[in-house]
């Protein structure tokens, strides 16, 4: 069976589906627990293996906001901005949207304005000296309640940096359902912002539904449960709504209980527009790279069948028309030239 490793590591690609903490490498994580002595975070790579190892996805969700706890000061913030950006294009991601979680810093006491200009800062240098563009989706942290909805909305809307394009809700899904947050949504959607909502995660098709009626969901985040609906698959491809999935995510919380019954196969099969992700790859012992390996395996793709997959993620985003041209061209150069060898 051909090595596909190597023809992945070159491929240029785009990623949707990438949060901003969750995306902070183990040493970019030791650096700031070593920062914060109080936190219980370990100051040891070595040690944030185990930390990184999840019993369900409420235990992640404990995890992850220990980690969030570290960001504490605009330092913090572009530091991680940064690196992250360093981390993709070690990848060759060309475009990433950046899911943030604001109000999770601004409730921690970084001013809102030193916040914006912190990501905005790493968003700049990232495009000029890595060849990243990074943009932004301002989600809402489900677990926070209506009160981080309306602050995150107002964030997003009277404070809008220049890189954000896009409105999402992440967080546990059991408990939270997604209707209620449909006046932050429209506010976003009024203001021009995309609608990104995490759904259908640990829950069932129900709530792909309710983000698509409610929150206008334009992609959904994950989906994996969008299987058990015909009738939403159906919708799904017949009106090009994309599935943000997140394979080895989905089986670190839990959410499927192996890869070889990630339902991915069943919506490509279904006509569904996929986009492979990595979701938050350091704590899942993953990136985008190796998403793509899996993906392969799992969809049984060749060298053109993951061109075609890393340019399903070029269609999918909120990139400019001239932006997706180009990069898409891109994707068919390299696989040209890789193929003629």
């Amino acid at each position: 069976m051909t090595d596909l490793r190597p023809f992945i590591a070159g491929l240029p690609k785009a990623e949707l589906h990438v949060h901003h903490v969750g995306s902070a490498s183990p040493r970019i994580v030791a650096e700031l627990a070593a920062r914060h002595p109080d936190s219980k975070v370990p100051a040891d790579p070595e040690a944030l293996v185990e930390y990184f190892t999840f019993t369900d996805f409420a235990h992640f969700i404990d995890v992850y906001l220990s980690v969030v706890d570290l960001i504490r000061t605009p330092e913090d913030v572009r530091l991680l901005t940064f690196e992250v950006a360093r981390d993709m294009a070690r990848q060759n991601i060309r475009y990433a949207e950046l899911t943030i979680t604001p109000f999770s810093s601004t409730s921690r006491g970084i001013p809102e304005v030193a916040f914006m200009e912190a990501i905005e800062d790493a968003r700049k240098a990232a495009e000029s000296e890595l060849d990243v563009v990074l943009r932004w989706c301002f989600d809402i942290p489900g677990e926070a309640g209506l009160a981080a909805a309306e602050e995150t909305a107002r964030l997003a809307v009277d404070l809008r940096p220049e890189g954000l394009i896009a409105f999402g809700l992440g967080g546990p899904e059991i408990g939270v359902p997604r209707p209620q947050f449909k006046p932050y949504f429209d506010r976003a959607i009024d203001a021009g912002l995309h609608s990104v909502p995490h759904a259908g995660e640990t829950t069932g098709p129900g709530t792909v539904w309710d983000a698509l009626r409610e929150l206008r969901a334009e992609r959904i985040g994950h989906g994996t449960s969008a299987v058990q609906d015909p009738e939403l698959l159906a919708h799904l491809a017949e009106h090009r709504i994309p599935l943000e999935v997140c394979p080895t995510s989905n089986i670190a919380t839990r959410a499927v209980a192996d890869l070889d019954e990630h339902p991915i196969k069943a919506m490509v099969e279904a006509g569904v527009l996929v986009t492979v992700n990595s979701d938050d790859p350091p704590m899942f012992g993953t990136d985008l790279n190796q998403e793509f390996g899996v993906a392969a395996r799992l969809l049984g793709l060749d060298e053109r069948g993951l061109a075609g997959l890393a340019k399903n993620g070029v269609e999918a985003s909120f990139l400019d028309a001239p932006g997706k041209e180009r990069l898409a061209t891109e994707i068919d150069t390299y696989t040209a030239k890789w193929l003629a060898r």
